[in-house]
Parts: C-alpha cells; sequence; structure tokens
C-alpha cells in the first residue's frame, strides 16, 4: 500500500485505490507534514475577492487578528468595518449592506456569531435572504485552552435550520480559501466554518473543490465502511482508514466540506457501497454532520451508523489531542467505531 497520497495516484495497490484526479497533499501521512489554520485560509480568501470584487466589505467585533480579518484591513481600509464587541450590530448593518449591493463578511468567534446573535442573524440577514456571509472562527473542541464558553461545538446545528443558507466546513487552510472565495460568489446567506488551531494540510491548489458534492479522498474494492467526515477531522479519519488496511478492512473516506445543501445522491450511493457508515466531527453528534446524513439515510437508504463527535457533553480546557482523546474523537476511537459498525452488518 502506498505510505503517502501521491506515490500510487491513480493506481491499484493490494485492491486500494487513492484518487488521481484530487491532487491530493502527497506528504500526508508524514510525521512533519504542514500544518496551518483554517483561518488563515479565509484571510487570504478575503484579500483575493477583494481584489477582485470591489464591493466585498468586511465586518469584525474586535477581533480583526485573531479572523486574521487584518490582511483585509490594511489592504482595503474604506471596506472594513470595526463594529467593536456588538455582535448584533455588526449583523444588523451587514444585512443592509447585503441588499444593497454589497457582499459582507462579517467575522467573530462562532460562540458569539452566530452564537449569540443567532436571531439578528435568522431575521435581519436570512429572512430577507440578505447577501451576507458568515465566517464563525474558534470551532470545536481544538480552541482548546480557551475553555468551554469558546469552543462552539452546536453552531452547524443553530445554522443547518435556516432555509435557505449554504454551509461550508472546510477541510484544511487551502479549501478553506476556496469556500471563502466561493462563498463570496453566492448569490444569499453563508456560514463558514473556521478552526483557530494549526491542524495538517490535506489538500492542494489544484485540487478541485465544487460546491454542494463531497469528494472521496480514500477509496477501496468493496468497502465495508464508509467514512464521513467534516473540517480538519478528516484527517483522523484518513488515519483510521490507514490504520485498518493491515487488518483487511477496506473503507471509503469522504469529505464532506459542504454540509448544507448535502450531497444526498453521492451520500446514499457511498451508503449503500459499504453498508456500514461512521460520521467524523468536531462538534455535538445531535444537529451536525452525523444528523444530517443520518436524515438522509432514513429517507433513502437506511443502513447502521456510528457517530463521532461531542456526546452530549461540553468539552474543557486542554491541549487539542488530549481533548480529542478524552471525548473519543481521534483515530483510535473511530477504528473501535468501524469495528462496531461492521458487526452490526
Amino acid at each position: 500500500m502506498a505510505r503517502a497520497f501521491g506515490t500510487f495516484l491513480g493506481r491499484k495497490v493490494q485492491g486500494k485505490m487513492l484518487n488521481s484526479n484530487l491532487k491530493l497533499n502527497p506528504n500526508i501521512f508524514n510525521t512533519d507534514v504542514e500544518q496551518r489554520a483554517t483561518r488563515e485560509g479565509y484571510g487570504k480568501g478575503l484579500v483575493e475577492l477583494g481584489e477582485k470584487n470591489p464591493n466585498v466589505v468586511v465586518l469584525t467585533a474586535d477581533l480583526s487578528e485573531s479572523t486574521k480579518t487584518d490582511g483585509f484591513e490594511k489592504k482595503f481600509p474604506e471596506r472594513f468595518f470595526e463594529c467593536g464587541v456588538a455582535e448584533q450590530n455588526m449583523a444588523a448593518i451587514a444585512a443592509g449592506l447585503g441588499i444593497s449591493g454589497k457582499i459582507p463578511f462579517i467575522s467573530s468567534y462562532a460562540t458569539f456569531s452566530p452564537g449569540k446573535n443567532w436571531e439578528t442573524i435568522r431575521t435581519t440577514i436570512v429572512y430577507n435572504r440578505s447577501n451576507v456571509k458568515i465566517a464563525g472562527h474558534h470551532s470545536g473542541i481544538v480552541t482548546g485552552p480557551d475553555g468551554a464558553t469558546h469552543q462552539a461545538t452546536e453552531d452547524i446545528a443553530i445554522t443547518r435550520a435556516w432555509p435557505g443558507i449554504t454551509i461550508f466546513v472546510p477541510c484544511d487552510a487551502i479549501e478553506a480559501k476556496k469556500t471563502t472565495i466561493t462563498a463570496g460568489e453566492i448569490d444569499g446567506p453563508v456560514y463558514l466554518r473556521f478552526t483557530r488551531d494549526k491542524t495538517p494540510v490535506i489538500t492542494t491548489d489544484e485540487t478541485p473543490f465544487e460546491p454542494g458534492r463531497s469528494q472521496v479522498f480514500w477509496t477501496s474494492d468493496n468497502p465495508q465502511v464508509s467514512i464521513f467526515a467534516m473540517g480538519y477531522m478528516l484527517y483522523q479519519g484518513l488515519l483510521a482508514a490507514k490504520a485498518l488496511e493491515d487488518e483487511g478492512i477496506n473503507s471509503l473516506v469522504v469529505n464532506v466540506s459542504t454540509i448544507k445543501p448535502l450531497d444526498e445522491d453521492n451520500i446514499t450511493e457511498l451508503s449503500e457501497k459499504s453498508g456500514a457508515v461512521v460520521t467524523v466531527e468536531d462538534h455535538q453528534i445531535m444537529g451536525g454532520l452525523g444528523g444530517a446524513i443520518a436524515e438522509v439515510l432514513a429517507k433513502n437508504k437506511p443502513t447502521p451508523m456510528e457517530f463521532i463527535g461531542l456526546q452530549d457533553t461540553f468539552a474543557e480546557s486542554g491541549k487539542p489531542n488530549e481533548l480529542l482523546g478524552k471525548y473519543k474523537m481521534d483515530k483510535t476511537a473511530i477504528i473501535e467505531a468501524i469495528r462496531r459498525v461492521i458487526s452490526r452488518k
């Protein structure tokens, strides 16, 4: 079996094949794999959008450095609005800009936006179909030392219920830049989810990104389980798939970077192909990726499932890797979930 993506791209190795069309990072399984925070990709995407379109504007709530909007601020100061510690005001201002021909991006920690200003976003932005992009930063338990008050693990659940919103959760910094640029090209509200800490770079600049489509990053002949992962947790899913190959357990690993609209046809087809599903996310298992996929399969193809994520609990303060282990969200936990779900087929 190839020890890294790229070594045997497009060639079968012991019944396995890596997708040559995706042009993934060839060093993904190396111990020194490059790591960058997805918020860095957001900052770069904003600057590129600003260069292309003078209607792009950025608003923050006293967090320009943390949300990496300071690059846009320096280059386009006349299109940057510092709203202070007032997330509701920021959302309402953006709503007006969004129905006036501008393309506003609002940036804050996800616990504050969309958390604290959920109703303001719902009523002024989403209900009115204002062309606003909501960037929720410091999501998930990898926010680590900031503790539960700053670890947004419910944000997908509270935004997914809004009618007509698009939701992106990029798997790495490179895809974060692509989703940011794509969000600026979509007419209507978009929610973008980013992490604080550095995470492995899985894709490359050449890896295609298509909104609304899930992508198979790891595939096998006669797969026994389909692993659907969201955000940086895709890396943990890939590690689990690689570890299981020695046991003769074949799998599919799928990057689900568009949470809404969900790629229902592909998810149903891949689930039927393997007959078992494990969902992987840094989010509460209720209302997040796992819940969304369960809804799809309940309607189209009931399938045994296991859910990796927070199990109806808040996390605590700590180092990201320690928290992933404690709350059973790491490679080891995914492997155990895979064994369980296969036994139920």
